[in-house]
Formats: C-alpha cells, structure tokens, sequence
C-alpha cells in the first residue's frame, strides 16, 4: 500500500517546523474525527481536515465554510496530513511550507454520507461547525465546498449610512444622546467576511484589519479622517456582528458591541463617545478645530439615509 503521508514528509523538514512529521505510515483507524484550522500564513485561510483510512485528508478553504447554500467557497485539496494534526496548533516559522500561525478553530466528528474521488457528503458535529456540507471537484484541480442545510446567520445587510439632520442647538433630554466628534472626513461602512473585506480594493492598508477578524464577520461604519498627518478610520458604529444583523438594536447596544471589538492601532480606531455631556464635548471640538459634533440617540435603531435620530450640531 502507498505510503498516503510521503508528500507530506516531502514539504516538511522535522527540524525547522513544530509540526508532527511521523517517519512510519499510517494504519487505518477507522475514526471519524475531524478539524479545522485557521492559518494566517502567506493569506489567511482555514483547513478542514477529516480522517480517513489513518491519515486526515485536507483542503484549504481560502474563505471558511460557506454559512449560506447560497454561496459556495473555493476549496483546495491539498496533500494528507498526519493524525497527529487533530491537536497540532503553533508557529510554522516563515520560510517554511506553511508559515505563519495556526490555531485550531474547531474540532468534532462528522458522518460519510459519500465519499468518491469527485464528491464528498459530510454532516459536521462540532462546536462552531455544525450541518451538512458537500465537497465537490470542479472540471480542473479545484474543489468547492456547498452548505446543504439552511443559512446559519441573518442576511448580510447591504444598507445606505445613517445621516445626522442638521440643527443649531443641543437637544433638551442629553441624557439621552451620546455626543461624538464630527471628524469632516469621508463616510466608509466596512463589510468583512472570510477575513477579507472589499475597502481594502481603495484601501490595501485595511488588509491586516480584515484579517484580525479571522472568520468573524461583521460591517462597521466609519469615517476616514486625517489625523497627525496621517490617514485614519475611526468607527463609530457596527451594523452586523458574527452572523447577527444589529440594524434594529439600539445604538447603546451596537455601541458595546463596538466597543467590545477593542479596535485600536495606528490606522484604525474606535472613536470615543460621551453620553450626556453635549456641552464639553461641543467645546472640545472647538478647540480641536473640527466641525461639530453628532448627537445620537442611545435608543435608536440604524436607519439608513437622514434621520432625526443623529443630530448635526456645528461648532
């Protein structure tokens, strides 16, 4: 019988790499472990790994598992790797095949509903994987992955940004506002999936934030400002957090889950807000020669286009 694990010892150097690099072949087990990875190597991706015959037959999936059978992601075979895998988690120094940092994102069993060279039927049983899925190759090398089961998250919202209504005066009832600089930049609402996001096509330096989010998806709105001299995107609001639509919570509850994210370097930052204190705030951007400041009503949903619930009060 082939040796299933010789092109996997043949991309690996045991004495570079962390990785399990067992010298005997493997013996079939018949178990019906499975694994899934996440590996910020050269792009961020995750590998699902599902045992079979004593080794874990693998493809990376570039995007993650689909969440929506109506979306299918690119899968890539790639060679079987060791048992040992189920665990492995750690540093692939760079340099080496694989570098970068892999964690394990998930880890259960799953049921073979097919197995043939062209198509794979899986049902998952983990504890972030969960349903049915199906690997099937493509007319070349590639194979894609599909969801059978219903979507799994609320729609991705595709909405228009929230717009403060101008006016003079601060309103009566602070209490019930939170008061935020108006930077005078330029409005970016910021969809990541698969850690990727489609800003980073203007901005290649939104990159590395997409990537942070690792499988999490989310859309945050913000504003691209100038501070320091430097170009920066302060967020101020979060539409969408892992697979739950936030649109029609309200804005204290979308702003904890903001906060929560902890969105804070040098060219990305969570803006700060004040409930209550219209009067500081308004004299700080004064000082600071900004615009204004935006009053937002702590108990208002995200409504899309100009709304009384977000007040414009200048300078």
């Amino acid at each position: 019988m082939a040796d299933k694990l010789h092109k996997y010892r043949s991309k690996r150097d045991a004495r570079r790499t962390p990785e399990p690099v067992p010298q005997d072949a493997p013996q079939p087990q018949g178990g019906d472990a499975f694994v899934i990875q996440e590996h910020h190597a050269r792009s961020l991706h995750w590998d699902l790994r599902l045992e079979r015959d004593g080794v874990l037959v693998s493809w990376a999936v570039p995007k993650g598992l689909p969440a929506d059978p109506r979306t299918n992601h690119l899968a890539v075979h790639t060679e079987d790797h060791p048992m040992e895998y189920l665990t492995f988690h750690g540093e692939i120094p760079q340099g080496e095949y694989g570098g970068g940092t892999m964690t394990i994102w998930d880890r259960g069993t799953y049921e073979t509903e097919k197995w043939s060279d062209r198509e794979v039927k899986i049902v998952l049983h983990g504890g972030r994987a969960e349903g049915r899925f199906v690997l099937f190759r493509t007319n070349g090398k590639n194979w894609m992955i599909h969801r059978m089961d219903p979507p799994v998250t609320d729609p991705f919202p595709d909405v228009a940004p929230m717009l403060p209504v101008p006016r003079r005066s601060a309103p009566r009832d602070a209490a019930a506002y939170a008061f935020e600089f108006a930077w005078g930049g330029r409005r970016l609402l910021v969809p990541v999936r698969g850690g990727r996001t489609d800003a980073a096509r203007e901005h290649p330096w939104l990159r590395p934030l997409a990537e942070s989010f690792g499988s999490r998806t989310a859309v945050l709105d913000g504003e691209l400002t100038t501070l320091a001299g430097a170009e920066v995107l302060v967020f101020y609001d979060l539409l969408y957090d892992d697979g739950h639509a936030l649109v029609d919570r309200p804005y204290r509850d979308r702003r904890a889950a903001l906060e929560a994210l902890g969105l804070s370097t040098s060219r990305w930052q969570t803006a700060p807000s004040w409930p209550g204190e219209a009067g500081t705030v308004r004299q700080a951007a004064r000082e600071q020669g900004l615009p204004g400041i935006v009053a937002k009503r702590l108990d208002s949903p995200y409504e899309p286009g100009e709304s009384a619930s977000w007040l414009f009060l200048p300078s």
